[in-house]
Order: C-alpha cells, then sequence, then structure tokens
C-alpha cells in the first residue's frame, strides 16, 4: 500500500491548496471530475459560477431590449444563436481545465494525480477506483476532503422514464427548447430562468414554497417573486407528483397546487431543487466520522473534523455552497498544514451571495425575519434606486438597498440589495462589516461619487434612524 504525506480530495478549491511550499512533501490528489464530462477544477469552472455567469451576460443583453424602449431607444432582436454561445462558453472553458489536468498530472514532481473515486476504507486509509475499475489503496499522514456537492435529484414517480436536466447538463444543450418546466425557485433556478427567457423560451417555474428565494429577506422574495411573474409562469406551493413521457420527447409534469391537480406539458425539465454535499460518496465512517443532519462533514473553525488528521473544505462540508466560501476555507486549510502550531480560522461572520438573475440580488448577514427570530433590536432603512439620479437616468422601477443595523453599537447586522450591479454595490457593507466599522462612519466619512448608483447605498445609510443618543 502506497503512503504519502498529503492527500487532497477533490479539483476545485482543494486543488489550490498544493504549491511550491509542499514541495517537500509527497502529495497525492484524488479527482474524479465533475459532471458528464467528468472534468477537472471542480464544479464552479466546469458547471457552476463560471459558466453560468457567461451564459447570464448574454441573456442580460437580450433583455435590455425591451427596457431601452421606455428609454427612447429602438433596439431589436434579431435572434438568440444558443449553440454559438454555448460553443464560445465551452469553448474557453474545457480547454482551461484540460490544462490544469495537464499542469497538476506532471507540473510538480512530488504530486501525483490520481483520476479516481475515493472512498475511505480506515482512517487516513483511501482506495480509489478508476473508471475502468482499477483500484489502488493508498494511506496519508494528513487528508483534505474537499469533493463538493452535487445537484439534488427527484424522487417522483416517473422521474426514471423521462430525461430531466439539472445544472450539469443543461447548459450543453444542442438546441433551445420552446418551452421548459423549472422546478424549483431557489437560486439555481431563478437563474436559469433568467437566461432562458431572455433567449425566447416559454419558461415555466414550479415552487414548493410560497414565495421564490424563500431564504432572501422577505421584501427582496417578495420583488423577485413579482418581476419573475411578470416573465415566466410562477406557480407557488406547488406539491410535485408525477412525471409522465409524451410523443416526441415531450414530458407532462403532474403537479398539486393550491388550486388543486395540473399538468404542464413541456419540451425540457429542468430540476433545480438545490445541492447535496459528496460525503455521503466517500465511506467516512471507516474513519469514525458521523454526517451531520443535513449531511455535511463537520468542521471547527479551524476545518479540521474531529479524526484527528482529516480536514475539510467547501460544499462538502460548509453550510455556504459558494467558491468564494471554499477558497477562504482552503487558504485556512493551507496555512494550518503549513504552520500546525499557529493555526487560523476561517471568518464566516459575513459572508456575502448574489443571484444573477433579473433582477440581480446580493445580501450579506441577518434578514429582517432573522433579526425578529433572534428577538435582536434593530433598525432598518430602504432606499429605492428611483429615488436617486442614476437610477432616474435608468428609469428604475421597483430595484432598492434595505438595510439592517444594531442601533446601540451602529454595526451592520443585514444588508439586501435588489436591482442593477446588487452584488458590486454590495462589497462596501461587506467590508464595513468585515472590519466592524460604524454605519455612521461608514456613511459620513467618505466621498460617495454622484452621481453613481452607490449613492443608493449612501442613502440607505443616511436614512438608518439612529436613536437620539446615539
Amino acid at each position: 500500500m502506497r503512503h504519502v504525506d498529503l492527500c487532497v480530495i477533490g479539483s476545485g478549491s482543494g486543488n489550490s491548496i498544493v504549491d511550491e511550499r509542499f514541495a517537500d512533501r509527497r502529495v497525492a490528489i484524488v479527482d474524479a471530475g465533475v459532471g458528464p464530462q467528468q472534468a477537472f477544477g471542480g464544479t464552479c469552472l466546469n458547471l457552476g459560477c463560471i459558466p453560468t455567469k457567461m451564459y447570464v451576460y448574454p441573456a442580460d443583453l437580450a433583455a435590455e431590449v425591451d427596457h431601452a424602449r421606455a428609454l427612447g431607444v429602438d433596439l431589436r432582436l434579431d435572434g438568440v444563436h444558443w449553440r454559438a454561445i454555448r460553443d464560445r462558453i465551452f469553448g474557453r472553458i474545457d480547454p482551461i481545465a484540460e490544462a490544469g489536468r495537464r499542469w497538476r498530472a506532471s507540473g510538480m514532481a512530488n504530486v501525483e494525480l490520481l483520476r479516481g473515486r475515493a472512498h475511505f476504507v480506515g482512517p487516513r486509509a483511501l482506495r480509489v477506483v478508476g473508471a475502468e475499475g482499477a483500484a489502488e489503496d493508498l494511506t496519508a499522514d494528513q487528508v483534505v476532503i474537499a469533493a463538493g456537492s452535487r445537484p439534488r435529484s427527484v424522487d417522483v414517480p416517473g422521474a426514471d422514464r423521462v430525461v430531466l436536466h439539472t445544472s450539469d447538463t443543461v447548459m450543453r444543450l444542442e438546441e433551445l427548447p420552446r418551452e421548459m418546466v423549472i422546478v424549483g425557485g431557489g437560486y439555481i433556478g431563478l437563474e436559469f430562468a433568467h437566461v432562458f427567457a431572455s433567449f425566447g423560451v416559454d419558461v415555466t417555474i414550479l415552487n414548493r414554497a410560497g414565495m421564490l428565494l424563500r431564504k432572501e429577506d422577505e421584501d427582496v422574495a417578495l420583488r423577485a417573486t413579482q418581476v419573475a411573474s411578470q416573465r415566466c409562469h410562477v406557480h407557488l406551493q406547488q406539491h410535485l407528483d408525477a412525471f409522465e413521457p409524451l410523443d416526441g420527447g415531450r414530458i407532462r409534469v403532474r403537479a398539486t397546487g393550491p388550486s388543486g391537480p395540473r399538468a404542464y406539458d413541456t419540451d425540457l425539465v429542468l430540476v433545480a431543487i438545490g445541492r447535496i454535499p459528496n460525503g455521503d460518496r466517500l465511506g467516512v465512517e471507516a474513519t469514525g466520522l458521523t454526517l451531520t443532519p443535513d449531511g455535511r462533514i463537520p468542521v471547527d473553525e479551524h476545518q479540521r473534523t474531529p479524526v484527528e488528521g482529516i480536514w475539510a473544505l467547501g460544499d462538502v462540508s460548509s453550510p455556504y455552497l459558494l467558491k468564494h466560501v471554499a477558497n477562504a476555507e482552503a487558504r485556512t486549510v493551507q496555512h494550518n498544514l503549513l504552520h500546525p502550531d499557529d493555526l487560523v480560522a476561517t471568518d464566516h461572520r459575513f459572508v456575502p451571495h448574489a443571484v444573477f438573475g433579473s433582477p440581480q440580488i446580493a445580501a450579506t448577514g441577518l434578514t429582517e425575519q432573522e433579526a425578529r427570530g433572534r428577538g435582536l433590536r434593530y433598525i432598518t432603512a430602504t432606499q429605492d434606486y428611483r429615488d436617486v439620479a442614476y437610477g432616474w437616468a435608468m428609469e428604475d422601477d421597483g430595484h432598492f438597498c434595505k438595510l439592517l443595523a444594531d442601533p446601540a453599537t451602529g454595526q451592520l447586522l443585514g444588508a439586501h440589495i435588489i436591482g442593477p450591479q446588487a452584488s458590486v454595490l454590495l462589497q462596501p457593507l461587506v467590508q464595513a462589516a468585515a472590519l466592524g466599522l460604524d454605519l455612521r462612519t461608514l456613511a459620513r466619512s467618505q466621498y460617495w461619487i454622484h452621481p453613481a448608483l452607490t449613492e443608493v447605498v449612501e442613502n440607505a445609510l443616511l436614512a438608518l434612524p439612529w436613536p437620539e443618543a446615539a
């Protein structure tokens, strides 16, 4: 049985751990690849953040046609060339993934890349099974689990009789469908609804909850649901009953909602009901580890699992299924492997996220419903885009920045933005929260460019109703 100093499972953020500082260690990186292509480099590069945003940007351009008319500009959308868009995207991504695999396989003499699926056979002992079925065993002094997550599947009658797409497959379609049903109203479903609706597809969204993006702040979720309902057929409080194959490859989706049972006939079904950590595929029970109730590998603030010598990061262990969180956790693990007597912790206090749909949404910290549920004292203010100068220029309607603050300390509790450039506008608020900057200081101690859209944030800060003594 082969022995190494360090074994990393996964080629996403975990792959970034091993650099020249590990040159004195024998390292194995085990990777089964992601998606149908078994691509190297993890979900973000191949199936997630990057290709989806490469679809979102042309979708944004296509969607501007109607808005431009209100500004006196006559634009015309002559057509959407799906294959050209798809091939541009994966014509860039696939070579990058392959180049990453080749470099990792031969770029460092002390690092070996093992292509296959890993599972534990004992504490820090692994069996790697390749695509052809050949197995190889190894042990390691340290193991880093960075195995990511996968799309959640549906357990519904008929699901095995039809072709159901997920985010892993829908971006490589040969042709655009005329109609599609998206099952799920979270961030994945909303981003793909924006892409396909902008490209001319008749989109229906079936959502189990009473509004879309139910984990966002209630005001943001309500507005997002309203806007999506103007662009797509949105059906809420839907219970999925069955799938049925129809002639010509079409699919009948049966669901029951507040008005009773209903059938939706469509060309394509996209299942976007969340993701599952891949810890259940690793046989971690052989190490003595027990998964959390929601399927994650448990870690402490240093990214250590309860088993000595085993670390974990990213989707497989974190409640934040976000690439920037996985990258931060990888830096923590990297430091702690190099400096075991000077451990650092990952700071998860203010994790920002964004939904790149239409409208764009970005947030950090607590929602108002969470603040209420915790019994916290808070003040809040909302600034509409349309009430600042750049919002006038855009003829904006319905977008806003909402803030929650601690009236005693002046610290940010939560920030929620829905509208153009939301992911960019959020960043100064994330910075203020991370650095402990009083929001009154943030508002008054710097120039805010006029008439930039950042005045939405500035005016929301100025509108916070501080107590007289504050």
